[in-house]
């Protein structure tokens, strides 16, 4: 029976331990003397700070307004200064007061002040390090948090608090998890996870900077590394505070079963991506075609591929329709791309001359490469006309297909007018028969009328 109220008397004695020390710092400023002399110097010190901060506050921002050309981060990293100047102020004369009160006076005439002045410079590092967290919620634990740990410590109590909560702790037979344990293991993942996303994101630029690395293998290479650091961070986080991972293993088991029949597509895609990566048959900057859908590929994320249409729209296709359906990538192994467009002209204008001059019309195009000169030949003898097929290449699908089409065309309509070639279009003669009842009654109609 002792052992079952022993950690509920560690509890109590931990929290009659702070609450001591509390009562105790609280009267030694309430009372005459040094103490709440320091304390009225750091209320004028607060003042003075705060007068400072809205002086310098404006003129650093006036100095910015007149500055042009600033990135981003940079614009950001003066707006953080400018929030926090009255604390920088304060930490700045509360160190200067304190340092001036080391050599006058005795030390101890300053303490006060002196924690003051260091916890007021740990804030501000606190806050500009905290950035590194980019989830605004997260980011305001994670400096909360930080600031609360920094001022116990520096109050001498870390050890009191940390005993209070470890003394709230659940223990399920040989396992237990108190409030210290998961609030260290908290932190520690967490700065492990930051850090391994800073390196994550160096490594990144780094490879996508190696022209040597082709798209793809970019791309592979960028998912792989930032698996590797993550998982290794969140198994290091969770080592470091003790927790046991073996008995996770069985229910982690399990866990993968139901989600192997209820997360099919998703797995399904995400090895599709995998095997999209490796074997190159897509990467970034490809032009494809899927069913209606026709454009460029502008990223291949671990489920689906970004596909960007020439009218703005952004088609997010699974990657397991990439592998199981019939795709035209038409720039897989070069740029190059044929086009075919069909004309007729009458039979009365001599197919050798509109030959060259069909093959003259397509080289005047900017987009048609000339170093693979257009074609140009008879496919028909319609009803109508004399029917051609023109072929050209170019070497930049991604300008779009559709527009160099319509330039080609142009210019052939442009040569044709010019050399008097006609375009003919189907005609039909009606004739009408002496013997026909449309002809017969035609007269006694127009007899009748007059």
């Amino acid at each position: 029976m002792q052992d079952a109220t022993d950690p509920f008397a560690e509890f109590l004695t931990s929290l009659q331990g702070i609450w001591i020390n509390v009562v105790s710092f609280m009267s030694g400023m309430l009372a005459p003397g040094w103490r709440q002399n320091q304390v009225f110097i750091l209320l004028g010190l607060a003042v003075l700070a705060w007068l400072l901060h809205r002086g310098t506050g404006v003129m650093l921002e006036n100095w910015v307004r007149s500055r042009e050309g600033w990135a981003k981060w940079q614009l950001r990293f003066i707006v953080q200064i400018k929030r926090r100047l009255g604390l920088m102020w304060f930490a700045a004369l509360a160190g200067l007061v304190y340092a001036v009160m080391q050599n006058i006076t005795w030390p101890s005439r300053s303490y006060l002040i002196g924690l003051a002045a260091t916890l007021a410079a740990v804030y501000v590092l606190v806050a500009f390090a905290a950035r590194l967290v980019r989830n605004r919620p997260l980011r305001r634990i994670v400096t909360w948090a930080m600031w609360i740990y920094a001022t116990l410590y520096m109050l001498n109590v870390s050890d009191d608090v940390a005993g209070f909560m470890d003394g709230m702790a659940i223990t399920v037979g040989d396992f237990r998890l108190s409030l210290l344990t998961l609030i260290t293991a908290l932190v520690v993942i967490g700065v492990l996870l930051t850090m391994a996303r800073v390196v994550s994101q160096a490594s990144a630029s780094t490879i996508r900077k190696n022209d040597d690395i082709s798209p793809s293998m970019q791309v592979l290479a960028v998912k792989g590394v930032q698996l590797a650091l993550y998982g290794i961070a969140f198994y290091m986080g969770v080592k470091a505070v003790g927790i046991d991972l073996t008995g996770l293993a069985v229910l982690s088991g399990a866990i993968g079963v139901g989600l192997g029949f209820g997360l099919q597509k998703v797995v399904s895609n995400l090895v599709s991506g995998v095997i999209i990566l490796l074997d190159k048959s897509i990467k970034p900057g490809d032009v494809i075609s899927l069913g209606e859908t026709f454009g460029w590929i502008q990223t291949l994320g671990a489920r689906y591929a970004s596909v960007v249409t020439r009218d703005g729209k952004e088609y997010l296709i699974p990657n397991e329709d990439l592998i199981t359906g019939q795709v035209v990538n038409w720039s897989h192994s070069d740029d190059f791309v044929r086009l075919d467009i069909y004309f007729g002209t009458a039979y009365g204008d001599d197919p050798h001359a509109v030959r060259k001059m069909a093959i003259a019309a397509a080289t005047s195009v900017d987009r048609v490469l000339s170093f693979k000169p257009p074609v140009c030949h008879i496919v028909g003898f319609g009803d109508s006309s004399v029917d051609y097929i023109l072929r050209f290449w170019i070497k930049d699908p991604t300008g779009g297909l559709t527009n160099i089409r319509g330039n080609v065309y142009l210019a052939l309509w442009d040569t044709f007018q010019e050399n008097g070639i006609s375009i003919p279009f189907p005609q039909r003669e009606v004739l009408l028969l002496e013997d026909s009842k449309l002809a017969v009654s035609k007269p006694q109609t127009d007899a009748t009328s007059g």
